[in-house]
């Protein structure tokens, strides 16, 4: 089973993958880079990229402007290979779709005995872009705001806060924290409601609920490991949806215990829902992969030969 997504080489990458709004060429693009170019050697053609975008309901004219589009971007470079062009992954996107691998696939969940993170920050109205920023960069990776010098998060987030300060230069402008429980004036779970949108991180939970909840060709998930689903456009298709509208909760959910969150949080849900995507639909989408870029390749060989 194919178990990647997509990051971004560089964090202001990464933040322009999350603005992209799921479901476009851009964004759809990017996840079936991040799913399958690395299983697929490292490189695949640009006719290859076309073929899986047209099982996308995308044309080619159009996947060509995203691809242009990421190029741009840093996230692919334009090699050919044996006279055949396509592209290949830049070292810096590589790195990070692995960061992004373990995001996606393993989203976090903190119980009330761990600790917080509390980044405490005072930065000069001089590099008011660098702190513009610095609360943009903490606020995509899940980190919530108790003033606005004051953020804070689930330890377990403390090495990327780390990695964010230190490419921004604004280290030695910082302090962090580790901490036990914090002790608020009235309930934690009030404060919590405060220092992060939880209703937008429920609603994106619920969004992703509604658009994959009955999501094969017969309007159901296979029930049991018996029933397995058969390569095909129409999985792949699924698959890729799924990812690429999945991608950012796992960034913006802090992942808080239950004892914070609304008795109606909808994200176990939408985790269990996942789960059973990705078991469902991973490898049928995988095998159409491969049997896609095998026809092609083959397609091309004969051409080669006449």
């Amino acid at each position: 089973m194919s178990s990647r997504t997509f990051c971004e080489p560089e964090m202001s990458a990464v933040l322009d993958d999350m603005d992209s709004r799921p479901g476009s060429t851009t964004s759809l693009l990017r996840t079936v880079i991040g799913l399958y170019l690395r299983d697929a050697g490292g490189w695949m053609s640009t006719k290859d990229m076309v073929t899986l975008m047209e099982a996308l309901g995308t044309s080619g004219t159009v996947t060509r402007t995203a691809l242009g589009r990421l190029r741009k971007k840093d996230v692919v470079v334009q090699e050919n290979r044996d006279g055949v062009p396509g592209f290949t992954l830049t070292e810096g996107a590589a790195t990070m779709l692995a960061r992004g691998d373990r995001r996606i696939y393993n989203p976090r969940s903190m119980s009330v005995s761990d600790p917080w993170c509390l980044i405490s920050f005072s930065i000069p109205e001089t590099e008011r872009e660098k702190r513009h920023q610095l609360r943009r960069r903490l606020h995509w990776i899940g980190c919530g705001t108790v003033a606005a010098g004051l953020w804070i998060c689930p330890d377990s987030l403390r090495v990327e806060v780390e990695e964010i300060l230190a490419d921004l230069d604004l280290r030695s402008m910082a302090t962090i924290f580790v901490a036990a429980t914090p002790l608020v004036g009235g309930s934690l779970q009030d404060a919590a409601s405060k220092w992060w949108d939880l209703e937008a991180v429920a609603e994106l939970h619920r969004d992703f609920i509604r658009q994959h909840t009955n999501s094969n060709s017969n309007g159901e998930l296979p029930r049991h490991a018996g029933q397995a689903m058969e390569p095909s456009p129409e999985a792949f298709a699924t698959y890729v949806q799924c990812i690429d509208r999945w991608r950012i909760i796992p960034y913006l959910d802090p992942g808080l215990p239950s004892a914070l969150l609304p008795a109606d949080w909808p994200g176990a849900e939408g985790t269990a829902l996942f789960g059973r995507l990705v078991a469902a639909y991973a490898e049928p989408s995988a095998e159409f992969v491969r049997n896609t870029l095998r026809e092609n390749r083959r397609g091309c060989h004969f051409l080669r030969l006449v």
